[in-house]
């Protein structure tokens, strides 16, 4: 073209010349006319159409830069709201959470103990029941610590990195309560339907092959939670509605496309949710079937009161967790949802060691023998 342009003469018609536009890369094209008067006018009306493109371009003019910087921004922190803005409130939140967080700790910490120290309850429940307590204590302590710090500091931020910390260690050790409670009901189920061959089929080789397994897949379906969100983009300033990063409400202030986590986010509720519950109600099925073959009242009675404080637990935790989760979406709020969640956060945690002891017999034995023990010593 170039060679073509240059052997036709002035008089074969206007030429068309590029104007560069140094500053972005391009060029737009003028018109250049045989008049001279013309041919400035051409390049005023260039000069200004290149301004204008600069000016739209920079955003001085318009939004493209900011849509676009607001769209793809990589947060360096997010604001947890907590349970109340109310600044009265915040000296009775932090010693009330205080306070939960200081029982939880110790009251499942004397559990695992006295299952420990107790040769009699080395047995596949009580296997169960340790690594429960175990689970309560790392499950409360991924969300309280972080709101007494921020509610002592007078601070409602948590970097990024620390949000997707806290979001893979809730998920990790809420979906293992869960499993753990199917599990044992597993086991109930065993020691009541075939009370012969229950050592041989609740073996310590099965107890510990259930428990990786469970490990397992909850750090997988985690992991891939935490990787789906890490892609999605936030605003600057963003503020999650919770006292914790927790995986639906920061899937609700995303700024980008998240299509792909609720798919997942449905497919982890059935892995994490709907089965563990499903093999609990089976489970209990198949024990309220087997008890009704039985003649005997005082057996009846005797067989199921071992399941009565995992009834009690599996009540407790499905009840607050369905609550909350499946009441109808008009009637949640931004302050109903933190303090619905307390509930399966923080209160399960922390009466879990009680309904086990209080409704135990071998668990209180064992902790009467632990106190007698520590009397003992000098």
């Amino acid at each position: 073209m170039s060679s073509h342009q240059g052997n036709c003469p002035s008089s074969c018609g206007p030429r068309i010349s590029w104007t560069p536009l140094h500053s972005w890369g391009f060029a737009l094209p003028t018109r250049a006319l045989p008049d001279q008067k013309f041919q400035l006018k051409a390049k005023e009306t260039t000069a200004k159409q290149n301004k204008l493109w600069e000016k739209l371009l920079s955003g001085k003019g318009g939004h493209i830069r900011h849509m676009e910087a607001g769209n793809h921004t990589r947060v360096s922190e997010f604001f947890l709201r907590g349970l109340s803005d109310d600044p009265e409130l915040q000296p009775l939140l932090f010693g009330l959470f205080l306070f939960m967080y200081l029982v939880t700790v110790l009251g499942n910490l004397l559990i695992i103990v006295a299952i420990l120290s107790d040769s009699n309850l080395h047995t596949p429940m009580y296997f169960f029941l340790s690594n429960l307590s175990s689970v309560d204590i790392c499950f409360i302590s991924t969300t309280v610590p972080k709101m007494l710090v921020n509610i002592q500091a007078q601070s409602k931020d948590i970097s990024y990195p620390g949000c997707l910390t806290q979001l893979y260690f809730f998920m990790i050790f809420a979906g293992m309560d869960g499993f753990l409670l199917t599990v044992m009901a597993y086991d109930r189920f065993v020691a009541i339907c075939h009370p012969l061959h229950y050592t041989v089929i609740m073996n310590p080789r099965l107890c510990g092959l259930l428990v990786l397994v469970c490990w397992l897949i909850i750090f997988w379906v985690s992991l891939i939670h935490v990787l789906l969100v890490r892609r999605l983009t936030f605003c600057t300033g963003t503020e999650i509605p919770h006292f914790f990063c927790e995986v639906v409400q920061i899937l609700q202030v995303a700024c980008s496309d998240t299509r792909i986590n609720n798919i997942f986010l449905y497919v982890s509720t059935a892995i994490l949710g709907v089965f563990p519950l499903t093999g609990i109600f089976f489970s209990y099925s198949l024990i309220v079937s087997s008890l009704m073959r039985m003649s005997s009242a005082a057996g009846k009675y005797k067989a199921f009161s071992t399941c009565g404080s995992h009834l009690s637990v599996v009540s407790l935790y499905y009840g607050a967790s369905l609550g909350l989760y499946l009441s109808p979406a008009g009637i949640h709020s931004s302050q109903r949802i933190p303090i619905a969640s307390v509930m399966y956060t923080v209160v399960t945690p922390m009466l879990n060691p009680f309904i086990y002891s209080l409704r135990n017999k071998d668990v209180k034995g064992a902790l009467r023998r632990l106190h007698s023990r520590g009397a003992l010593c000098p």
